[in-house]
């Protein structure tokens, strides 16, 4: 997976999936300059990022073989801000259907606390 994530957004804000178990994908994200916004806090658009790539992954694993799944529509939360460091992302499915999957993603900060929390909705659609 983290070989698919080369030259392109994923790569440019320094995603890696670290971990993948029977029911999430999980992922991290420095918190340097590629993902800071002015003031120097993560920038609210890089953990949309995140929370994209996890949840995208975790939808074309779970699709039929003859699907993939493309986003319909991604919200998120800011809940607290980062200044440094690296977040981890966290995706789980809520509902895996024939023709749409929607996503939670759970970004924290190196204590634990919640930074975003998202919500993607996918669409598995026919090769």
């Amino acid at each position: 997976m983290n070989q698919r994530m080369e030259g392109n957004m994923c790569s440019h804000v320094g995603i890696k999936i670290v971990e993948i178990g029977d029911d999430f994908v999980r992922g991290t994200m420095p918190v340097d300059e590629r993902a800071k916004q002015p003031a120097g806090l993560l920038h609210g658009g890089a953990s949309v990022v995140l929370a994209e790539t996890l949840g995208s992954m975790g939808a074309n694993l779970c699709c039929a073989k003859d699907q993939y799944c493309v986003g319909l529509e991604i919200n998120a939360n800011h809940l607290k801000s980062a200044l440094s460091g690296e977040v981890t992302g966290t995706a789980k499915a809520v509902h895996i259907g024939r023709s749409t999957q929607v996503w939670e993603i759970r970004i924290e900060n190196e204590q634990g606390q919640l930074v975003c929390i998202s919500r993607l909705t996918m669409s598995a659609i026919s090769r």
